[in-house]
């Protein structure tokens, strides 16, 4: 018994170690979603937010009048829809981030990719801090008040399941010494 004891301490002490990881969701444009309407700064949105791989992003729109291109860089600078790597069309699609990089998308309907409803995903390598943007990309009158986010709300529970399953661990650590 006091093999399996030791055994579990070391497990414990190895899980402990081992950094907890979770994915973010974000929702494109926040509470305003994809759309042309209410002069949404895609840009200034992405530019506030540290993706990682494993993330989740979320477009919400109308079908009815929008859609979702994924599209290569030289595509998304001249708004050029001809050829997309991806199209979604649900009006409510998610897109897990998998690679590292700059990941381009845009409305595909004729303008609004002009009109800015388009938007770079950037993953970085070692993104550790997110990158402030410049306070010339609009002039503060312009720039929407930031609403709450899903990631937000979603980082807030870490430190909670940390916490649980240390305390997991440590019940099942003391449960393995009374046994024996």
């Amino acid at each position: 018994m006091a093999i399996l004891l030791e055994r579990a301490v070391a497990l414990i002490m190895i899980l402990s170690m081992v950094p907890l990881s979770y994915s973010s969701v974000y929702k494109v444009g926040e509470s305003s979603g994809w759309t042309t309407i209410g002069n949404v700064d895609y840009k200034l949105w992405s530019a506030t937010k540290t993706f990682h791989v494993g993330d989740t992003v979320v477009f919400e729109y109308n079908a009815q009048f929008h859609n979702v291109m994924r599209i290569t860089h030289a595509m998304y600078k001249a708004c050029n829809s001809s050829a997309p790597l991806a199209t979604y069309t649900t009006g409510n699609d998610s897109i897990i981030i998998t690679t590292h990089g700059h990941h381009f998308f845009f409305c595909g309907v004729p303008g609004h990719c002009q009109a800015g409803q388009k938007v770079d995903i950037n993953v970085l390598r070692t993104s550790s801090v997110a990158p402030t943007p410049s306070p010339s990309v609009l002039p503060a009158a312009q720039v929407p008040r930031p609403s709450p986010n899903d990631a937000a709300s979603l980082n807030a529970w870490k430190g909670v399941f940390f916490e649980v399953e240390l305390i997991i661990m440590v019940v099942f650590a003391s449960f393995l010494a009374n046994v024996s």
